[in-house]
């Protein structure tokens, strides 16, 4: 799980930004939230400018290095932040695997050129390369002693030329080496409510409705919308491409989803879309939903919220301006967080008053409690 990350000289996150996950306090409610000492669900509030979606891209940068997969090149324009002189943005991650810790800490110059990499498990160094010094990169991995350590000119991370270019003997620190990997190609990030555009597991173009039709999930469709009090039937048909195209049923004729459905209805789609694969499939190990709530009603925010809570195996953090949710009888003030643009706290770290269940903490974060 990702417990805690470090941002500097990264759009508007100028030095030293941490959010901390790990940061948890004792309470005896909600407790499914917290998994291995490390916040399992969270929702961040922020005013506009706050930076809660550049939170998100600075969590997601790893994977234009770490992965194979593309990044959206639009998602990092101004890479560095415009008020600082440095020429290098600098991220430090902290994932907890059971009992380990695992520590990964690199310097980029822009988000597809990598200046340093270092890798500690349990605080003793596993990788480490500094390219502007040589380019011969260190490891203490076993079964990585007659590996070629000179990377020349390549800009591969060493994360990836290690795993690629050797098999690791079978120990404790290799394991949780690719524990890591696996956990970082299974992050997702989405936002869009068109549903066109994700960060992580799965990207660009993708058709939500041939996928919910070939699960043979219409019906659940039709029924998880008719629970968030849409009320409608739904029926499919083959577009003139062989896609699945998908009909509001109505008495007189039949209408095209996307052609009626508000805003709402679409960022429900989307939602449902993804909440199926990773409730059927158990493939994502983080999941950041950007103004997740954006077109819904706050009730229905409240649903998707407790929806999310049953991914055991899944670390969500939601963003999001909807203070109704704030609430003890959803999750719990170590859960929930204010993001300024130099700090971000949890509710729990924001006061010196003991916070209890009976508290109403939407009405005094509404009060400025927190402030």
């Amino acid at each position: 799980m990702l417990a805690k990350i470090e941002i500097s000289n990264f759009k508007n996150f100028k030095e030293n930004f941490v959010f901390d996950l790990s940061n948890t306090s004792s309470f005896s409610f909600n407790q499914e939230c917290i998994k291995n000492k490390v916040v399992n669900k969270a929702i961040v509030y922020g005013h506009n400018g706050s930076g809660k979606s550049n939170l998100g891209f600075a969590i997601f940068d790893l994977i234009s290095h770490i992965t194979d997969k593309k990044t959206e090149p639009s998602y990092y324009k101004n890479y560095l932040n415009a008020d600082l002189d440095s020429q290098i943005a600098s991220f430090k991650f902290e994932f907890r695997f059971d009992k380990n810790i695992l520590e990964y800490s690199y310097t980029k110059s822009d988000y597809q050129t990598l200046i340093s990499e270092e890798l500690k498990i349990n605080g003793k160094e596993y990788l480490f390369i500094d390219r502007e010094k040589s380019s011969i990169f260190r490891t203490s991995a076993k079964g990585a002693e007659n590996l070629k350590k000179d990377i020349g000119d390549s800009n591969i991370s060493i994360i990836n030329y290690l795993s690629k270019n050797t098999i690791l003997d079978d120990n404790k620190d290799n394991n949780i080496f690719f524990k890591f990997k696996e956990f970082v190609n299974k992050m997702l990030y989405f936002k869009d409510v068109d549903g066109r555009n994700f960060l992580g597991l799965e990207q660009g173009g993708h058709s939500i409705f041939d996928d919910i039709v070939e699960r043979n999930n219409l019906k659940d469709f039709e029924k998880f919308l008719n629970d968030a009090g849409i009320i409608c039937k739904l029926v499919s048909k083959k577009g003139s491409e062989s896609n699945n195209v998908v009909y509001f049923k109505f008495k007189k004729k039949e209408v095209v989803f996307s052609e009626i459905a508000s805003s709402g209805t679409k960022a429900l789609a989307l939602f449902y879309f993804w909440y199926q694969r990773i409730k059927e499939e158990n493939r994502v190990s983080f999941l950041f939903i950007d103004e997740f709530d954006a077109f819904y009603h706050h009730s229905l925010s409240k649903t998707l919220v407790e929806k999310l809570k049953e991914l055991e195996n899944t670390q969500v953090i939601l963003t999001t301006h909807n203070t109704s949710i704030i609430s003890n009888e959803i999750l719990r003030p170590d859960c929930y967080f204010l993001m300024y643009p130099d700090r971000i706290t949890s509710l729990a770290k924001s006061t010196t008053k003991e916070l209890r269940e009976a508290h109403n903490i939407e009405k005094m974060y509404r009060a400025g409690f927190f402030e």
